[in-house]
Protein backbone atom coordinates (compact mmCIF):
# COMPACT_ATOMS: atom_id res chain seq x y z
CA UNK A 1 0.00 0.00 0.00
CA UNK A 2 2.81 2.46 0.90
CA UNK A 3 3.64 2.18 -2.94
CA UNK A 4 0.49 3.17 -4.15
CA UNK A 5 0.85 5.87 -1.48
CA UNK A 6 4.13 7.15 -2.67
CA UNK A 7 3.00 6.62 -6.77
CA UNK A 8 -0.07 9.17 -5.81
CA UNK A 9 1.98 12.08 -3.73
CA UNK A 10 3.94 12.12 -6.60
CA UNK A 11 1.09 12.10 -9.10
CA UNK A 12 -0.76 15.20 -7.09
CA UNK A 13 2.26 16.91 -6.79
CA UNK A 14 3.11 16.86 -10.47
CA UNK A 15 -0.65 18.39 -11.18
CA UNK A 16 -0.28 20.60 -8.54
CA UNK A 17 3.16 21.68 -10.24
CA UNK A 18 1.41 21.89 -13.63
CA UNK A 19 -1.62 24.21 -12.29
CA UNK A 20 0.84 26.76 -10.74
CA UNK A 21 2.68 26.51 -14.33
CA UNK A 22 -0.08 26.96 -16.21
CA UNK A 23 -3.29 28.71 -14.49
CA UNK A 24 -6.31 28.10 -15.50
CA UNK A 25 -8.00 28.48 -18.72
CA UNK A 26 -5.90 26.11 -21.11
CA UNK A 27 -6.84 23.41 -23.22
CA UNK A 28 -6.66 19.99 -21.47
CA UNK A 29 -4.28 19.04 -24.09
CA UNK A 30 -1.87 21.17 -22.71
CA UNK A 31 -2.34 20.23 -19.25
CA UNK A 32 -1.70 16.58 -20.64
CA UNK A 33 1.59 17.77 -22.49
CA UNK A 34 3.02 19.78 -19.07
CA UNK A 35 2.03 16.96 -17.01
CA UNK A 36 3.85 14.06 -18.99
CA UNK A 37 6.94 15.70 -19.00
CA UNK A 38 6.20 16.29 -15.21
CA UNK A 39 5.98 12.62 -14.00
CA UNK A 40 9.15 11.62 -16.89
CA UNK A 41 10.87 14.54 -14.92
CA UNK A 42 10.35 12.19 -11.70
CA UNK A 43 11.28 8.81 -13.32
CA UNK A 44 8.14 7.63 -13.63
CA UNK A 45 6.79 5.72 -16.30
CA UNK A 46 3.75 6.97 -18.21
CA UNK A 47 1.92 6.11 -21.57
CA UNK A 48 -0.53 8.53 -23.07
CA UNK A 49 -3.87 7.74 -24.68
CA UNK A 50 -4.55 4.11 -24.69
CA UNK A 51 -7.09 2.46 -25.98
CA UNK A 52 -9.48 1.09 -23.89
CA UNK A 53 -10.72 -2.35 -24.54
CA UNK A 54 -14.02 -3.56 -22.92
CA UNK A 55 -15.82 -7.13 -23.06
CA UNK A 56 -19.66 -6.87 -22.90
CA UNK A 57 -21.55 -9.63 -23.64
CA UNK A 58 -19.09 -11.38 -25.81
CA UNK A 59 -18.35 -8.33 -27.58
CA UNK A 60 -15.29 -5.79 -27.62
CA UNK A 61 -15.54 -2.56 -27.42
CA UNK A 62 -12.90 -0.20 -28.25
CA UNK A 63 -13.32 3.09 -26.53
CA UNK A 64 -10.82 5.79 -28.70
CA UNK A 65 -8.39 6.41 -25.99
CA UNK A 66 -7.67 6.72 -22.45
CA UNK A 67 -6.27 9.09 -20.00
CA UNK A 68 -2.05 9.23 -19.11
Amino acid sequence: MQIENDLATEVIGASITVHKTLGPGLLESAYKEFLFYELFKKGLYVEKEKPLHWYIKKLEWIAGTGLI
